[in-house]
Parts: structure tokens; sequence; C-alpha cells
């Protein structure tokens, strides 16, 4: 299904989104480090501090739906001045915060706002650019997402070591640089506007927190609050006049497959983020500073090669991406499984097929699920995927987190010595199958339906 792209005077705004994402990503991912000294301040456990983190992501996952359908209503760049300005408003207020509480309150505020970045993310790519060049876009938009991850915990390190952890929320402030270049490129015409279905919003969102609750914590209660919260969803989709998901959305089958590969290829791919830093202090005692560096070359091939995976799917196609990306991702997994108790170089050196792959197949779904989505709801499907994959990730790490605790009963790869490392080569192991699988489905799904498309010359 081609997608009609609105007027856009300048392909300068994909390089301000791609300076959005950085910030975003990096003010998103910096506050880790700094959890034990926020709990020593303020004399909390490390499960209360989480919330720190885990109440962003589950604010910002939400938020990505909300500002994707309000995009469908309205200007973008009014959606974008909306969420910039919280974002920094946030960031002030949790700059001054003097009790824990304050800080809470100031990363839930901030994550209100960045949430739209996202939601742009998705949306910028698709609807300002047509079909035969939206693979560069998505390149360029994935190497800011890329260098953010690459940089912030380095930049984190420094504003720590120099200044107190309160000022790494002065980061997203910068955000608001380029608030003047979205407002002058986005020439988006006036959308439709209208009521919001707030009812089905609020049941989408409540839904999502409750199944991220019952995972984190086992609890059945919050998991049947869940179910019921969907049940109540379907409904108010059915009886709605306009529904918050629209029904035509819903029964894309299309687009629901796509959907359902993404959330599977995120989850998988979150294994080489989450397990990596574990088994390298577990397995070679490394600290989080020298962890730090072992993924860095890592971040930094993605951050260089963004581009060009772009350029493949625009050029070879977006099957021809899909294929490349698995199969770098097949090639990362069966090497660490091999050689998990290899040096951290080594394990450095198969991180880089495994980052760049999962980089590039995110593109190529992301440019697949575009494609299945009419004008008109471009906003709150692209918002859809990205929730998805918040939620695949916070998931997926609850799990890798319960196997790696419990260790492994049985050792699935011969070549390795250390009973230790074992459950890491076997959760490769796995993965890759998984992968594999992933494969066979979108082959047998989508095969080479979705075009080929060159360069204008």
């Amino acid at each position: 299904m081609k997608l009609q792209t609105e007027r856009q005077p300048s392909g300068k705004i994909i390089y301000v989104l791609a300076f959005t994402l950085v910030i975003s990503v990096m003010s998103a991912t910096m506050f880790n480090i700094v959890l034990p000294d926020i709990a020593e301040q303020f004399q909390l456990s490390i499960a209360q501090v989480s919330w720190v983190t885990s109440g962003y992501l589950l604010v910002y996952a939400i938020g990505t739906v909300i500002y994707g359908k309000l995009a469908d209503r309205y200007r973008l760049k009014n959606v974008l001045t909306v969420g910039l300005t919280l974002l920094a408003l946030g960031s002030m207020f949790g700059l001054f915060a003097q009790d824990y509480w304050m800080v809470l309150l100031g990363r839930m505020v901030q994550a209100a706002g960045a949430a739209v970045i996202p939601a742009a993310a998705g949306i910028i790519p698709v609807r300002y650019f047509p079909e035969e060049h939206r693979g560069r876009a998505l390149g360029i938009a994935m190497t800011g997402m890329a260098i953010g991850s690459a940089i912030g915990p380095v930049a984190a390190a420094l504003v720590v070591s120099t200044l107190h952890w309160r000022w790494l929320f002065v980061m997203p402030v910068l955000t608001l640089a380029a608030l003047p270049y979205y407002r002058r490129f986005l020439q988006d015409q006036e959308r439709k506007g209208g009521r919001i279905d707030w009812l089905g919003g609020g049941l989408l969102a409540g839904a999502a927190v409750l199944f991220l609750l019952a995972i984190t914590y086992e609890s059945w209660l919050t998991a049947i609050g869940c179910l019921i919260l969907i049940i109540l969803l379907f409904i108010r989709i059915r009886t709605a006049a306009e529904p918050f998901l629209p029904l035509g959305l819903i029964q894309n089958k299309r687009y629901s497959l796509g959907l359902a590969l993404a959330f599977l290829a995120t989850g998988i791919g979150y294994s080489l983020y989450f397990l990596t830093p574990q088994l390298l202090k577990a397995i070679h005692d490394l600290d989080s500073g020298m962890t730090g560096l072992v993924m860095l070359p890592a971040a930094v091939t993605a951050a260089l090669l963004g581009r060009k995976g772009g350029w493949l799917a625009d050029v070879k196609g977006i099957p021809f991406l899909f294929y490349s990306a698995s199969a770098l991702l097949l090639l990362c997994f069966a090497c660490m499984s091999a050689f998990v108790e290899h040096s951290p170089a080594v394990i450095a050196a198969f991180l880089i097929f495994g980052v760049v792959g999962q980089s590039f197949l995110f593109m190529a779904l992301s440019n697949l699920i575009s494609r299945t989505l009419p004008k008109e709801q471009i906003g709150i499907g692209m918002g859809m995927l990205a929730m998805s994959n918040f939620i695949a990730g916070a998931v997926s790490a609850n799990v890798y987190g319960k196997i790696a605790d419990q260790g492994a009963g049985v050792q699935w790869n011969f070549m390795i010595t250390d009973p230790n490392a074992s459950v890491y080569s076997n959760l490769y192991l796995v993965l890759g199958f998984l992968n594999g699988f992933i494969v066979l489905l979108y082959r047998y799904k989508f095969g080479k339906s979705v075009g080929v498309y060159q360069r204008s010359k």
C-alpha cells in the first residue's frame, strides 16, 4: 500500500530529528549509572530507586502512542512543541529537586515530554519522504540513536565525575535548540481536529502498565487486571464512534504481523545490550567502565553504517536488508555461544555483527510496517510500533535476568568449559534459533512482496 507524502521543503529535517534522537537516547540511559548515588543520598534500596528508570520507560512507552495519535489529528510541529517544552520543564524541575519524590516527578514529566521524539522518529521518515528514499531517512535516524547509545554512558561518567548527578537533568534541555528548525521545516497541512478518545487511550495505557508490572513482579493480580483492560479496550474499539485505536488498524493483518515480527526481533536483539554486561561481569570480572569500552566499538560501528543500511533498503529493497541483517545476527549469536569464554576483545568484535544487524533489522521492519499503513493512521500505527519495542525490551530483560540468575542445568555447547558460562552460551544458542524462526516467518508471510526501489538518477 503506497502512502502519499506531504510536501517537505527541506531534507534537513531528518538531520534535525537525528540530533534530537541523540539527546533523547542519552538522557534516557544516563541515569542508569547514577542509581547507586541516588539510593545513597536518599537512603533508598535499589528496588525503590529503580523507578527513576523503569517509571521513565513506562511513561515513555505509553506517551509514544498518545503523541502518535495526536499527530494524526494536529500539526506535527505543534505536537513537537508541546512535547519538547514539557521535556525541558521536567528537566529544570528535576535539576532543583531536593527530595526523592521530586526527582521521580521530574523524570516522569521528562518522559511525558520526551515520548514525542520516538513518535516523531516513526512519523517523519514515513510522512515526509517517498518510499524510494525512506530507507535513507530511517538510516539517518537510526544513526542518531546509535550515537546517543554510544556516548550516553561516557557523557554521564564525565558529568558525575565533575558535577553532582542532578546536572544530568540539564542534557534534555538541548532539544529546545531543535524546536525552531522543526517549526520551520515541518510545513505540514492543517490536520483534522476533533475529539480524542481519551477513554480508549487510558485503557491502552493501563493495559500496558499492568502488563509490564505483571512481568516484573510476577503478579497474577496485575495480569488479570491487564486482561480485563484489554477486553474493555476491544469493546471500546467496537463501540466508539472514533476509537483511539482505529478498527481498521486492528483488522490490518499485514500491519499486525509486522508489529508481531518487530516485537519478537526487538526482544531477541535486546539480549545484546542486557546480557553482555552481565556476562562480562560474571565471566570476565569487568567493572562498568571496562564493560562500556567493550560495547563501544559496536555502537560506533552501527552509527557509522546507519546510512549504509538505509541506502541498502532503498537500492536493494527491504527483503535484502532484512535477510542481510538476520545473517549478521545469526553469525553474532553463533559466535557468542561458542566463544563466550574468550577475551573481552573477541566479544567486542562479535558484538559489532549483532548490533549492526539489529540496527539494520529495525530499519527493515520499520520500513515494511510503514508501507502497510494508510496516511491517516501513520501516527498511531508507528506510535504502536515504538511502544511495542519498549515493552519487548522490558519483558525480555526480565526473562533474561531470571534465566541468568537460575543458571544452566545442562551444557548444550561442547566448546564451553566454564559451567558459569553455560547459561549465556545456551541463551545465545536459543536466540539464534529464534532469529531463524523470524526469518522463516517473514519469508512465508511477506517474501518479496515489498518492492525493490531504485534511487532516482
